[in-house]
């Protein structure tokens, strides 16, 4: 199955784990998926491969993985009692917390760039500082519940602070080095596939054509792809079409069935349907509730 999650970042402008385990499959289940605000991911514990801009990575400990906007995902373990999957996030909307680093223009400087940014790298291992942004992260947690919930935007606008102020100096020296990320490459070849369907949504899936153009065939290609990912390609091409329209539902005026067709889909009731299926309100409802939560954090 893929997806993307509909998290409501501003009824919950920030969205945290410290330390989650997962002791096996049932507890953890990878979908590719894409989702609102940035997502940083740290992982304590754990093995399995993770795919994100075409590219697949091992996962293993001190993994330190950033996610912008509605950036496709997917994150495959292998998690055993004796191997479980341990991991900290930290989930947020960068837009409602850019006016507080107004204080500190470097910082909000970064700030902006990881929102925004054309980021050289997304991912990048060292155990030492995975582990100083976890500690500012273990702070929050072990804070949290001493605070009342009118308190919680102030202490969560201080911990991005806090957190950034961190992050930028590990940035700086990890995730800007190309030899680095060459070296934890980790190639597949559903990396051509997803590749292909990143340039070709917008159009019908035909797999003779996705086989001709990858000298693949088309039963080899849609077997490869889900032992790979555990996900069909259609499942992909949904979430994929699904992460452009919510792109155009919040950074155009475009009408609902204009979205529809420059995503790929003809029929406008059908993907309004779809649209409801993953975010659980119509794109109509949703850019209503976003540009209404806009205006109210700014």
């Amino acid at each position: 199955m893929s997806t993307i999650h509909n998290v409501d970042l501003h009824s919950i402008p920030l969205y945290f784990v410290y330390e989650r385990k997962s002791m096996n499959e049932k507890q953890f289940q990878g979908v590719f998926h894409a989702h609102q605000g940035i997502e940083i991911l740290m992982i304590h514990e754990g093995n399995g491969t993770l795919i994100v801009d075409q590219k697949s990575y091992e996962i293993k400990s001190g993994l330190i993985c950033v996610f912008q906007p509605y950036t496709l995902h997917y994150v495959q373990m292998n998690i055993s009692e004796d191997v479980p999957f341990v991991r900290s996030i930290v989930h947020f909307e960068p837009s409602l917390y850019e006016a507080y680093f107004e204080k500190w223009p470097a910082l909000q400087s970064f700030f902006k760039y990881i929102h925004k940014g054309n980021l050289p790298a997304s991912v990048w291992c060292n155990q030492v500082e995975m582990e100083r942004l976890a500690a500012v992260l273990h702070s929050l947690d072990e804070n949290i519940s001493e605070l009342s919930k009118d308190r919680y935007f102030e202490e969560f606008s201080l911990f991005l602070i806090s957190f950034f102020r961190t992050f930028k100096p590990i940035w700086e020296s990890n995730a800007l080095s190309p030899s680095d990320q060459k070296e934890r490459r980790k190639p597949h070849q559903v990396e051509r596939i997803i590749e292909w369907l990143d340039n070709n949504f917008k159009e019908p899936l035909r797999l003779e054509s996705m086989s001709r153009d990858l000298h693949l065939s088309a039963h080899h290609l849609s077997h490869l792809f889900k032992d790979a990912t555990g996900s069909s390609l259609t499942d992909y091409l949904t979430a994929k079409r699904m992460q452009q329209a919510l792109l155009l539902l919040m950074s155009s005026d475009y009408a609902v069935a204009r979205i529809a067709e420059e995503v790929g889909i003809t029929n406008c009731s059908h993907f309004i349907k779809q649209f409801k299926n993953h975010f659980g309100s119509t794109p109509h409802h949703y850019r209503k509730r976003w540009l209404n939560n806009v205006q109210q954090y700014n």
